[in-house]
């Protein structure tokens, strides 16, 4: 197992950058979950909106709510003492105004979470310049961003062409100077991801954007196994805890129905 080391912070998470350390990011939503995580050592927890596909049942991330991300930030946040702790702002959150999206980020630093993840390129700048203001670290999301999914026509590797890639490009370059402590970069040519990641001081943390990104980040029911098929090209899986539950609820099962259990190990006298 992994040391756990001191506490990551914002600051903290942009000098791994400077010393080339790689950043180890993966979603939570629980509090069991969140305690395994600290102590494996991982740097960053991200409550993210992808609940809503893992854990709610959604086909998408838009139906999730201000409410959802609340409650689970406030769980992982019981669980969480290293990891630097931040928390999705979901679809409708932020965009009706810079004031809605100070009070609705304010909220989730609230409920226990240090930093919020939007998604979204220049459009986004008058908010990310109020949240500045209001002292609440914000984290970047482009390329694929999953509440555009019917803008982009489903869920595809964006950048591919050349102005594509300039808009990513400059994007990227937009966020950092209006304050965005890192960015996650989602579904874009590794070499864009290598370009995009060498000209920004702030870390850049991948998910489906190759090796060169500062960090990565996945989501820890595709990690776990748990995430039936077909998964992305870039879920790798490191465990199959979905064989392991069903094989120990089946197990289970004809021990209960054959009177094996509970015997007299599992029975108070």
């Amino acid at each position: 197992m992994a040391k756990p080391s001191r506490k990551i912070t914002v600051p903290g998470l942009q000098a791994l950058k400077t010393r080339r350390q790689r950043i180890v990011a993966l979603t939570c939503y629980d509090y069991t979950t969140a305690r395994l995580l600290n102590e494996a050592a991982v740097d960053v927890l991200l409550v993210g909106d992808s609940l809503g596909m893992v854990k709610l049942g959604y086909s998408s991330t838009l139906p999730v709510t201000v409410e959802d991300m609340l409650y689970h930030t406030r769980i992982v946040a019981k669980g969480n003492s290293r990891c630097l702790l931040v928390t999705d702002m979901p679809y409708l959150s932020c965009q009706i105004s810079p004031e809605q999206a100070v009070e609705n980020c304010g909220l989730m630093l609230k409920a226990g979470a240090e930093a919020v993840k939007i998604e979204g390129g220049s459009e986004i700048l008058p908010m990310l310049e109020a949240l500045q203001r209001a002292k609440i670290p914000v984290m970047g999301h482009l390329g694929m961003m999953p509440q555009s999914v019917h803008q982009f026509g489903g869920y595809k590797v964006q950048g591919r062409d050349a102005e594509a890639a300039r808009k990513l490009a400059a994007d990227a370059r937009a966020l950092e100077r209006a304050g965005a402590f890192a960015i996650v970069l989602e579904c874009v040519p590794s070499s864009l991801a290598k370009t995009i990641s060498r000209a920004l001081s702030i870390p850049t943390i991948g998910i489906g954007a190759g090796a060169a990104c500062d960090g990565q980040i996945l989501v820890i029911d595709d990690l776990l196994g748990l995430t039936p098929a077909p998964l992305p090209r870039f879920v790798k899986r490191y465990a199959d805890l979905r064989n392991v539950i069903q094989q120990a609820a089946v197990r289970y099962g004809r021990e209960v129905r054959s009177g094996r259990f509970p015997d007299a190990g599992h029975t108070y006298p």
